[in-house]
């Protein structure tokens, strides 16, 4: 069976939105995967310090698109940091975004992934061969659906902190 790793986000100070339980492609994209799951369960460490998702917010939110997370370094989009270095390459694209629940890497460009990931909310097919999926929303699409549909402000940043409270493996 492929890991799955899982999140449980909370909005508006602590207010919970419930799980994410995210099937992980390992057997497609192994590295992608792995990179993903140590971000999740803390085991990546630096200079000893685990280091990951906990604590980190949704920063960009864009109704019927996707909603994008990960950036646990600055927060807003602009941090990119991977157990493998600063960035890797892509793996491939053999995952289309075909539906609802894709978990893809978010990137600056070609060979520029990092802690950065969107999970899909509709079919967007414009992202295929550009960025790597990796996984599926598994249980939890209704989670999904609330984050997506938290108002926003200037580029797309939600009004009030969703945040990933907790996550790990699963």
């Amino acid at each position: 069976p492929e890991p799955s790793s899982g999140i449980n986000a909370e909005y508006g100070g602590g207010h919970p939105a419930g799980r994410i339980k995210m099937e992980l492609f390992a057997d497609q994209v192994p590295k992608t995967a792995e990179n993903f799951r140590q971000l999740c369960t803390g085991e990546f460490r630096r200079d000893g310090v685990p280091t990951g998702f906990k604590g980190c917010h949704f920063h960009r939110v864009i109704k019927d698109f996707m909603v994008q997370g990960g950036d646990f370094l600055n927060n807003d989009g602009t941090g990119s940091l991977s157990i493998y270095g600063k960035h890797f390459e892509d793996e491939n694209f053999s995952v289309k975004h075909k539906g609802p629940g894709i978990l893809s890497m978010a990137n600056s460009g070609k060979n520029t992934n990092g802690c950065q990931f969107f999970i899909t909310c509709q079919p967007a097919n414009f992202l295929d061969n550009k960025h790597v999926g990796f996984g599926k929303v598994s249980d939890g699409m209704l989670v999904l659906r609330k984050i997506e549909n938290v108002p926003t402000a200037a580029n797309n940043r939600p009004k009030f902190p969703v945040l990933i409270e907790q996550c790990g493996e699963m």
